[in-house]
Formats: C-alpha cells, sequence, structure tokens
C-alpha cells in the first residue's frame, strides 16, 4: 500500500538525500540519522545509497542511519545489510559488515590513539614551585588604616543636573 506524499515530504526527502551524498561524513550521517525516522520513505533513500553506486561516505552514512532504525523497521534494516554482505562491490560488503557487528556488539569503537609529540617530549612548563618556595615577585604591604582596614574611599558628591 503505498501511501500519498505531498510536496513537503517529497522536497525534505529530497534534501535529506542530498545530504547524504555529501563528502563531508558528519553531514552525511546527519543525514542518515534523520533519514532513519522517517520509516519506509527513509529506508528507500538509505537502500538506495547502500547498495547503489556511491562513494564510501555515502555508504557508511546510509549503514550508520539503516543501524539507527527503530521499531518495525529495525527488522529490514537488518535484513537491507544482510543483503549487502553479497553484493559485488566490495565498499558495500565492508561496510555491512562492520554495521552488522557493531549492531551485533561483536565489534567496538575503540576511541583514537592520540599522536606522540614531535621529539618525544612533553612541553616544558615553567620550573616547578614548591610550597616553601620564594616566589620571584615581592609582596608589598598595602597601607591601611590604622583598625586594619584599607583606607576607605569616599566619593565626591556629584550636581545632578535639573
Amino acid at each position: 500500500m503505498e501511501r500519498i506524499r505531498d510536496e513537503a515530504t517529497i522536497e525534505k526527502l529530497k534534501q535529506l538525500r542530498q545530504k547524504l551524498m555529501s563528502p563531508d561524513i558528519s553531514r552525511a550521517r546527519v543525514a542518515g540519522f534523520q533519514l532513519s525516522w522517517l520509516q519506509e520513505d527513509g529506508m528507500a533513500v538509505l537502500q538506495e545509497a547502500l547498495l547503489g553506486n556511491y562513494s564510501q561516505t555515502a555508504k557508511r552514512a546510509a549503514a550508520y542511519g539503516l543501524r539507527s532504525m527503530r521499531g518495525r523497521m529495525k527488522k529490514v534494516a537488518v535484513e537491507v545489510l544482510e543483503k549487502g554482505l553479497t553484493h559485488q562491490d566490495r565498499t558495500t560488503r565492508d561496510v555491512c559488515k562492520t554495521s552488522l557487528g557493531l549492531m551485533r556488539g561483536e565489534i567496538t569503537i575503540k576511541p583514537p590513539k592520540r599522536k606522540p609529540r614531535p621529539g618525544g617530549k612533553r612541553p616544558q612548563s615553567r620550573a616547578p614551585q614548591n610550597k616553601g618556595a620564594q616566589s620571584k615577585r615581592e609582596i608589598r604591604s598595602v597601607p591601611s588604616e590604622p583598625n586594619g582596614n584599607l583606607k576607605s574611599y569616599t566619593p565626591k558628591p556629584t550636581r545632578r543636573p535639573k
């Protein structure tokens, strides 16, 4: 049963499809996630991007969108990813294998390792100061009144214009 789409829905799908094909992976993943909320319409766009002749970035974003599917569409999304395992394109197979592994908990994403600094040394900080060491600057006393308070400040009265 095909449902009737209005103009706004069609325009939104076109925009999300365009963003999904973006070379910027962050932007493409956001589009993939947004398409995952659109149920059948989003599924059609994500499936086309994953199994079609598109860039690796678009395929990864589509797989991310399929992984993000919830509810009744999750089973269909898993079927699409399993179908991608037998695809002729190596990139599609790799993306689907990784995505299914993430969904099943077989693969965990490790945070990227930090690159060592050139020279292998930590940055030099100022000389360490001990608690008992003298500071470089001399602390001067502040003139105070006999009662120990700082010299009081008395503002000059100002005249207000009439």
